[in-house]
């Protein structure tokens, strides 16, 4: 489970065996905990799913995984050997 990130108390990590999934980061923080895709071709997010998460929890990962976009798809790429 490569961690990404840790930032405001979020870790955003990716697990080892899905690198044949589509660009995504997995975030938790506490008790919340959530997948989101990144549309590399439209510079998008998308939530796969979540737990536990609040209006003001949502707003803060997703401003969070914007912010760090191209980081986020640069170390999948590097980890996964993408391109």
């Amino acid at each position: 489970m490569p961690t990404i990130l840790i930032m405001r108390g979020w870790r955003l990590f990716f697990y080892s065996n899905e690198g044949t999934e589509p660009v995504h980061v997995h975030a938790c923080k506490g008790e919340s905990e959530c997948k989101m895709w990144l549309r590399t071709d439209i510079y998008d997010i998308e939530e796969a799913w979540s737990y536990s998460l609040s209006p003001r929890l949502r707003r803060e990962i997703r401003k969070i995984v914007f912010d760090h976009f191209d980081l986020i798809v640069d170390e999948w790429n590097r980890y996964f050997g993408g391109g």
